[in-house]
């Protein structure tokens, strides 16, 4: 097996920051801290709500037995890179690039800053915009200046604030109304004071308390639950380099395997941690939560069009002691500074390594640090003007708007992956073109979306048909498919990849020990980060040090040398015996567990 690229995972390392040393149970904590948000946006009260995680861990096995040991024979850093040696040339690599840049400001980093700056607004009483303000400058500060060092460290730490936080919430919540029998009496009941004449949009749904709704008039229907759903999730966990380069940096396979099984697990939690509270804050507070009239929704959270989206905050606020009441605050801003640094890590290792080092192939080590956390404040400031249309998106709901974008522009990334993994005959012409089908078709949905805005409550119906009666989960399939057929039809109309290019890239020659010949020329690594002479340097003033270490570099000579790093088995696919047999039982039964939920809750 080939070493992994020592360059560019020389970048990665003096860019953001050293990994941690050999502790398994930190490493273990980075992997399961991504796999698990506790779906802080998530504030539809109603079962469907925990399909999202309970799915998620069958994506998660696949994960790490099926997509991680092709990455890892295929010797790949990002996963542009991955389909640039798996179907050659350079616009597949540079498209994904863009286009997971693209989701992540519409889908992650501006949800995730509307989120927060929400529930300071909520709890502290402060504008929506200084909450952002706030919110970024403290994720900013350890971010830039930390790298992926501190992202790693502050993520173990969280998470057990997370699930500390999040369990105390729970606990008095259920308490407050009665447990779980208390709830479901409480909930079918809670109806706001101001109502809409001659409407039923007040009214809680008669299906609340069931998972799988009617594939027809269902506000998410269970074939789009169950297959649309699983279409977006294997481009989140399997494709998305937020998530891979976390098991990507893993110590070895079954450590990777062995954070994607504790992953799988912990994503059983927010059905108690969050789905339900949710849905007891509907309950209690009907007024605020539960409003359907402008006026009144308009009033008590500065949206026209809904509040369900303070649900979470507002039971914190209305419960919990003051002591316990700080607490959570600061386990919600942890779990969205986590996933903004996340973000912001994975989107500047794309820009610098995809897409800036290919213009300036010898652009030095020094210049990828700055120009990567430049790209930082550059998405931070794009995903600020996109916060207006979120708060107006989907009926105000973000989980609704979170998914629906991703059904509009992922599925054509999770149909390539699928195909170049376990298809050899897939070539870069037919991945390309079934990229740009897939990508037209989307986007023409995306601008209907946003152009026809879902009719509120007393408004009738007026979008046309392929908004109104084709859910988006539904399209979701409908890309999918799409983008297959123009990928299997331009690649048996076109010529095959042959052998020699294909060891190591796909599922079937993973462990192949053919020598292979890369369709990509040789990497081009970066120039040294400073090679002017001692006398050519300027001074160490303050305002010089400080920029230094704002960029990653402590002094003139901090990058001249390699970072110390610990051996990494994770260049083969080798495990030790009994740890593949103790990751093999726990997938089995986290999935064994998975398949009662499924049929308890159904």
């Amino acid at each position: 097996m080939t070493q992994r690229h020592d360059g560019k995972a020389r970048y990665c390392a003096e860019s953001f920051g050293p990994r941690p040393g050999s502790n398994e149970v930190r490493k273990l904590f980075w992997h399961m801290r991504q796999k698990v948000p506790l779906h802080k946006n998530n504030t539809i009260f109603c079962k469907h709500s925990l399909v999202c995680p309970v799915q998620a861990a069958w994506v998660l096995i696949a994960l790490g037995w099926i997509f991680i040991p092709v990455y890892i024979s295929a010797n790949v850093v990002t996963m542009p890179e991955y389909l640039a040696k798996r179907f050659g040339g350079q616009r597949i690599g540079i498209y994904m690039a863009v286009l997971s840049l693209i989701l992540y400001i519409f889908t992650k980093i501006s949800t995730d800053i509307f989120s927060g700056a929400l529930f300071i607004q909520v709890s502290l009483g402060w504008d929506l915009y200084l909450s952002t303000g706030i919110l970024l400058l403290v994720t900013a500060v350890y971010t830039v200046a930390g790298g992926l060092a501190a992202v790693i460290y502050t993520d173990a730490l969280q998470t057990v604030i997370m699930v500390g936080g999040a369990f105390a919430l729970m606990f008095i919540a259920f308490s407050k109304v009665g447990w779980y029998e208390g709830l479901v009496d409480l909930y079918m009941s809670a109806v706001p004071s101001v109502t809409i004449a001659n409407t039923t949009c007040h009214l809680p749904r008669s299906d609340a308390f069931r998972m799988l709704r009617n594939p027809v008039s269902g506000d998410l229907p269970w074939p789009g639950l169950v297959f649309g759903l699983t279409v977006l999730s294997t481009w989140v966990w399997c494709t998305d380099q937020v998530i891979v380069q976390r098991s990507l940096s893993a110590k070895s396979l079954s450590h990777a395997k062995a954070g994607s099984v504790l992953g799988g697990y912990l994503k059983l939690l927010p059905m108690f941690f969050i789905v339900m509270p949710g849905m007891i804050s509907r309950a209690l507070f009907p007024d605020e939560v539960g409003c359907v009239d402008p006026e009144v929704c308009q009033s008590v959270c500065g949206a026209s069009i809904g509040c369900s989206n303070i649900a979470y905050p507002k039971l914190v606020v209305e419960l919990m002691p003051v002591g316990l009441r700080g607490l959570m605050l600061a386990v919600i801003l942890a779990a969205l500074m986590s996933s903004l640094t996340s973000i912001f890590n994975s989107s500047s290792t794309l820009f610098t390594l995809d897409l800036y080092h290919k213009a300036r192939p010898k652009a030095s080590e020094r210049e990828l640090m700055i120009v990567g956390r430049v790209f930082i404040l550059v998405l931070v400031c794009v995903s600020l003007l996109w916060i207006p249309v979120i708060q107006t998106a989907n009926s105000g709901q973000l989980f609704d708007y979170i998914q629906s974008v991703t059904s509009f522009l992922a599925p054509p990334i999770t149909a390539v992956f699928l195909m170049a993994i376990f298809w050899p005959r897939a070539n870069e012409q037919g991945a390309f073109w079934g990229l740009m089908t897939g990508l037209v078709v989307g986007l023409i949905r995306m601008v209907l979306e946003f152009f026809y805005h879902a009719p509120s409550c007393g408004q009738p119906e007026s979008r046309p048909a392929i908004l109104a009666d084709v859910h988006y989960l539904y399209f979701s399939l409908i890309l999918l498919a799409l983008t297959c057929l123009v990928i299997a039809a331009v690649s048996l109309a076109t010529a095959p990849i042959p052998k020699e290019h294909l060891h190591r890239l796909t599922w079937w020659s993973r462990y192949s020990q053919e020598p292979r010949i890369d369709l990509t020329g040789p990497p081009i690594f970066p120039d040294p980060v400073d090679s002017a002479s001692d006398s050519d340097r300027l001074p160490d003033s303050c305002w010089r040090r400080a920029a230094l270490w704002l960029c990653g570099l402590t002094g003139p000579n901090s990058g001249s040398a390699p970072p110390v790093t610990e051996n990494n088995e994770l260049n083969s696919l080798q495990e030790d015996p009994i740890w593949r047999r103790v990751c093999n039982v726990n997938a089995l039964l986290l999935l064994s567990v998975n398949v009662f939920l499924w049929g308890y809750m159904a």
